[in-house]
């Protein structure tokens, strides 16, 4: 969407804004510009689902379409309705500092603002996007009377845009969007560059399925997301993946099964002595303001639970085989889940 408005402003700038800003509208039409631009960028937050076949995207286009028919009638009137004296006023410009009138420079700063603060604490693809594309524009429209300004700003704006896409892919293909751990592709990455000695463990939620069906996707959700933080807290160097489903593996690099198997037997104590707290939602009522004055009552009970994980793991003393060890390591977790589960299994 921030691309498709980029691309759109640069044609506006090429085709509309060529002439000297003191003749005709192009001031007026750059200040336009200046004002709806960061405005349309902010607005892909209101429209999350940005595929190009979305309903979303198309209700986007429509805004922006809005956008600049309103502009168009501005500038259409520009001489029936009074705006010669336009940039007097409120509207004042520092020509020595910009040509664009004041208040849009502050206007524009601002938003830089809100934008940076949206990074600093969000740091998402769409966050940086969003705040480079108002940056770069936001400078051209400043110092739009640079020579090559805009050409320059937007080209580079197009190329950061392309390595954030490029950059949000590999986090997509890489990357275990729910546990926010790397996933299965990046554990086959991985275990072609392991060298000659470590170790890697397979875990599993034990009653999974169980806990599921009893308690809903929802607080599955969470558990997953819990266990993947517990793991990667876990000590010796170990790395994290979500192998799927309930199913997550562990490297050791440059150690032997023998040399972590006390941090595999703290992971399976912490996990076990975690205990989730699950509030009765059932009993929740519909009503918001009938809620508020409810909150702090115990007219909604808890229940304290715990999950336990079962853990087979093996190294590269047996085979000399990434594959074959993680074999090995799955082989042992099922021996682990046989013989009693809640128990690691060091695979011979």
């Amino acid at each position: 969407m921030v691309s498709s408005t980029m691309l759109v402003a640069y044609l506006i700038i090429q085709v509309r804004l060529q002439t000297p800003l003191n003749t005709g509208t192009t001031l007026l039409e750059l200040s336009l510009l200046a004002t709806l631009l960061p405005v349309t960028c902010l607005l892909v937050y209101a429209f999350p689902d940005n595929g190009v076949n979305s309903k979303s995207m198309f209700l986007y286009a429509l805004v922006v379409v809005l956008f600049m028919v309103w502009a168009q009638l501005i500038v259409s009137h520009f001489h029936a309705g009074g705006f010669e004296s336009w940039s007097e006023g409120i509207l004042f410009t520092v020509r020595d500092f910009s040509k664009l009138p004041f208040v849009l420079v502050l206007y524009s700063l601002c938003l830089l603002g809100l934008t940076a603060i949206l990074v600093l604490v969000y740091n998402r693809s769409i966050d940086v996007v969003v705040y480079s594309a108002i940056l770069l524009a936001s400078s051209t429209f400043t110092f739009f009377d640079v020579q090559y300004i805009s050409s320059t700003m937007f080209s580079l704006s197009g190329t950061l845009i392309i390595i954030y896409v490029m950059s949000a892919s590999h986090d997509m293909a890489f990357n275990d969007q729910l546990t926010n751990i790397p996933g299965r592709h990046a554990l086959e990455v991985d275990m072609k560059h392991l060298g000659r000695k470590y170790s890697m463990a397979m875990v599993d939620i034990d009653h999974f399925k169980t806990f599921n069906d009893t308690y809903g996707h929802d607080i599955g959700d969470d558990v997953l997301k819990l266990v993947a933080r517990l793991i990667t807290e876990t000590g010796g160097g170990a790395r994290a993946y979500r192998y799927g489903g309930e199913e997550f593996t562990i490297i050791f690099k440059g150690k032997y099964a023998d040399q972590v198997k006390a941090d595999l037997q703290a992971l399976i104590s912490d996990i076990q002595n975690y205990d989730m707290i699950i509030r009765n939602t059932h009993e929740r009522p519909d009503d918001h303001e009938v809620g508020m004055k409810k909150r702090g009552q115990s007219s909604n009970p808890t229940e304290v639970v715990n999950v336990t994980v079962s853990i087979g793991v093996s190294d590269s003393t047996t085979t000399k085989h990434p594959e074959e060890v993680l074999k090995l390591a799955d082989n042992a977790l099922y021996k682990a889940k046989e013989t009693g589960r809640n128990k690691l299994i060091v695979s011979n």
